[in-house]
């Protein structure tokens, strides 16, 4: 009795299982398809624009407000509802390529189709459709997305806290509690920033500003490739598709572990950048040098000391990669490349009013002089304190849940 009974609930169990999974794809192709109705109905019917507004302008020179909760909630951080009028660019039209060709696309292969990568196609299947919603209710998922996130991955957390410990040690522990939470809820939001930004950029037409511009036009009309310096910003692949609005952009990139993921991130890149070098291919680089393009690199991570130095990072001695320093050998010799900093972020919260739009500003710095030198550690030093200036405008739109400080001397480890 007692073995008829428990596979009459085994059978019982696995079919409610059946169930419940058929009916969450149900829902999930309702959803897709309602979500997919929105979007097709509001571009044949596009919204009137109603007034003739421009976005407030950045002024590099005024002093930043504070990152804390009080002041991303301030009413005067938000610019009215950006509504594209009849006849201005879109950001698809305004990005500028080195040629009318982007970087080649990998091809599709079949063993994709594998079950090893199953759980891959069915988080782009339930979290795609969603970037057709209104950006608004993008960031509100992003959100979600981030604080539960925060509460699951404990390790990553941990990361982030110790992270924090070392860098703002003047902060208290409930403070770096909040900001953690909020690096979290950034790349949440991140999420669909990127998302947009490869399949729907024009969603951000007159979202952004930009400084400092001339530095990057006055080196090339001296005929000088440029080499950007950046970091790992929450809304990585967003900066780089407002980027290139202004200027065609080149990107160094690492290839993902995962081959189906590596081949879906490099194909959504291709019609942003003009090209895509990885970070191996010193050749490749040497060569979009020569050819005086504007690469951008982020040397911010921990790659161990066989490429880099120990050098501080927020006061802490973190390995830094000395990458940046050999690639600005690498161009022209009679004409060095101009090195600087690219940093972007977004000037609005993440919790946006009906009828707000997001905004974001860009910002070139001046031409890093006398780099690289023949001092290794002092211009490992230089890039990491210009790194951690712009960083400090809003610490939480950095990815503090990488391992920064992984490499130490012996005796010495902050991660567990």
């Amino acid at each position: 009795m007692p073995v008829h009974f428990s596979l009459y609930f085994l059978t019982s169990f696995t079919n409610l299982i059946d169930r419940v999974t058929a009916t969450a794809f149900i829902f999930a192709f309702f959803m897709s398809f309602l979500i997919f109705f929105y979007a097709f109905f509001n571009e044949t019917y596009p919204m009137k624009p109603t007034q003739n507004h421009k976005p407030q302008m950045f002024d590099p020179t005024a002093k930043m407000p504070p990152v804390d909760t009080a002041s991303n909630a301030d009413a005067n951080l938000l610019h009215q509802s950006t509504v594209t009028l009849e006849g201005m660019p879109k950001v698809s039209e305004l990005q500028k390529l080195q040629s009318d060709n982007r970087t080649a696309r990998k091809p599709f292969q079949w063993q994709f189709l594998l079950p090893q990568y199953w759980g891959i196609w069915l988080g782009v299947a339930l979290i795609l459709p969603l970037i057709y919603l209104p950006l608004r209710y993008q960031f509100k998922i992003g959100h979600f997305l981030g604080k539960l996130l925060f509460g699951l991955i404990k390790s990553r957390r941990a990361d982030t806290l110790t992270n924090l410990s070392l860098a703002f040690p003047e902060l208290s522990e409930d403070q770096r509690l909040e900001m953690a939470e909020k690096i979290f809820i950034n790349a949440g939001v991140g999420v669909f920033e990127s998302l947009c930004a490869w399949y729907r950029p024009d969603v951000f037409t007159r979202c952004v500003t930009v400084s400092g511009l001339h530095h990057v036009k006055n080196a090339q009309s001296q005929g000088k490739a440029v080499i950007l310096l950046g970091i790992h910003s929450t809304l990585l692949d967003l900066g780089g598709r407002l980027t290139t609005i202004f200027t065609p952009l080149d990107v160094v990139y690492r290839p993902q572990n995962n081959a189906l993921l590596d081949w879906f991130i490099f194909n959504a890149r291709s019609k942003v950048y003009s090209d895509q070098i990885s970070h191996r291919d010193m050749r490749h680089f040497a060569k979009n040098l020569k050819d005086n393009h504007v690469v951008w690199i982020t040397p911010d991570q921990d790659f161990g000391l066989k490429q880099g130095v120990m050098a501080d990072f927020f006061g802490v001695p973190a390995a830094t990669l000395t990458a940046p320093r050999r690639m600005a050998k690498l161009g022209n010799k009679a004409n060095p490349p101009a090195v600087m900093i690219l940093h972007f972020y977004r000037e609005t919260p993440d919790e946006m009013p009906k009828g707000r739009k997001p905004h974001y500003h860009i910002i070139f710095s001046p031409i890093i002089d006398n780099y690289p030198t023949e001092d290794e550690l002092a211009d490992a030093k230089r890039i990491n304190q210009l790194l951690e200036n712009y960083i400090r405008i809003d610490p939480t739109q950095y990815m503090w849940f990488h391992r920064r400080y992984k490499t130490q001397p012996t005796g010495i480890r902050y991660y567990r």
